[in-house]
């Protein structure tokens, strides 16, 4: 209904200009002429403009839509300080100009048209300047004594809930025969506690971070800063069904770890507002709790290891547990592509690793007996060489 109401506005908006346009223009051509033939042409003129009217405007408004959509999509990616930089920036812009323009507006003829091409140009300057100041900006807002204040509220909350925790466990637990054959304490065993790990965007998303600590090979509280959760949420909201998806299933795994563990997944709101990048926010905030940085991301996991930070990569370890398989080995896998060179067949252990089969392209679909042949390791992954396994009739041995 609204955008009915809409097309029959412009429309009518379309006939007002056709009136105006015949009043002004077609009328001092025709004063010669009778008076019919003005409303015969101002009619057809109206009339014209109300169809240009109906066949354009469905098209412009849509492409308005599909503008404003994008434009709302594009400031939601955006911090709030960062729109307010841009807002008090484009209001600057749009004061000087307004200042400037009412002396050009006095200049005859081409005075007005200046002044609004002034207004245009100002203001874009100032909505840049202020984007690019957008960090001094967020300085102002929050200063540095809240960001220690807030940094020291989440080291307290991380260190007094690993103490309550303790001091619970110490109560009702009698104390411990060393090998030595001494007794300790669990006040001793604090100094033994593990260093927080600070989880990041991409670890959050691929979800494997949950069965790694529910296995307990990972010691300590998870870390989640709520400028990661602020990530989660703008990836959860994504347009990209695909993306939108990945941030939700994020947000699932980080409510299963809290439900089951509770008070081991921290959310801590310390923030670092003169630090533009999550990443670079992400190993502040870990060396300032004395942590270990959790990540798929592999950018984050070189640059944090050349600052001399402590990470660690599910990657590595899902490629450090897999099975080492060794030359002359055999295997069964199914062929379920074409390699990348001609002949090649490619098929997947359990795990996910690799296989590439050399001469395996004809036996796509099969599931054969493979040799190993070599292996290679890589960035990504261990990758896996192999060759189908012949029978004495000459054909490859197929698994049923």
């Amino acid at each position: 209904m609204l955008r009915k109401i809409v097309y029959g506005a412009i429309c009518i908006v379309l006939g007002v200009i056709g009136l105006i346009v015949s009043a002004t223009v077609i009328q001092p051509l025709l004063v010669d002429q009778p008076q019919y033939i003005y409303y015969v042409v101002a009619i057809w003129v109206i009339l014209l403009m109300l169809s240009l009217g109906v066949i354009l405007v469905p098209f412009i408004v849509r492409s308005l839509e599909i503008l404003v959509e994008r434009i709302v999509s594009n400031t939601a990616k955006l911090a709030a300080t960062e729109i307010l930089s841009m807002v008090i920036g484009l209001i600057i812009g749009l004061v000087i100009a307004s200042l400037i323009g009412t002396g050009l507006a006095r200049v005859d003829v081409v005075g007005p048209y200046l002044s609004i091409l002034l207004i245009i140009i100002l203001g874009y300057i100032g909505l840049l300047v202020g984007y690019r100041m957008r960090e001094d900006f967020a300085n102002l807002v929050h200063s540095r004594e809240n960001r220690q204040k807030q940094l020291v509220e989440a080291v307290t909350k991380v260190e007094g809930e690993k103490t309550e925790k303790l001091d619970k466990a110490e109560k009702n637990e009698k104390p411990e025969k060393s090998e030595k054959g001494g007794f300790f304490s669990r006040k001793e065993k604090k100094s033994w506690q593990a260093p927080p790990k600070v989880l990041d965007t991409s670890v959050i998303i691929d979800g494997r971070i949950a069965d790694v600590y529910r296995s307990g090979f990972l010691e300590g509280d998870l870390v989640v800063p709520q400028f990661v959760l602020d990530e989660l949420r703008h990836i959860a909201d994504s347009n990209d069904a695909l993306r939108r998806n990945r941030g939700r299933g994020g947000l699932d795994c980080l409510n299963s770890l809290q439900e089951e563990f509770g008070s081991s997944i921290v959310i801590t709101d310390a923030d670092y507002p003169d630090v533009a990048e999550v990443d670079s926010k992400l190993l502040k905030l870990a060396q300032d709790l004395r942590g270990a940085v959790v990540t798929n991301d592999y950018n984050l996991n070189k640059v944090a290891k050349l600052q001399g930070m402590r990470v660690l990569n599910i990657n590595e370890l899902s490629n450090a547990v897999k099975p080492v398989a060794i030359p002359g080995e055999e295997m069964i896998a199914t062929i379920v592509k074409e390699g990348k060179e001609a002949g090649q067949g490619v098929a997947y252990l359990e795990d996910g690793t690799m296989i590439v089969v050399e001469n395996g392209y004809k036996f796509i679909g099969r599931r054969l007996q493979l040799i190993v042949t070599s292996i290679l390791q890589t960035a990504a992954g261990r990758m896996v060489f192999a060759r189908p396994k012949f029978g004495k009739d000459g054909n490859p041995i197929e698994i049923e």
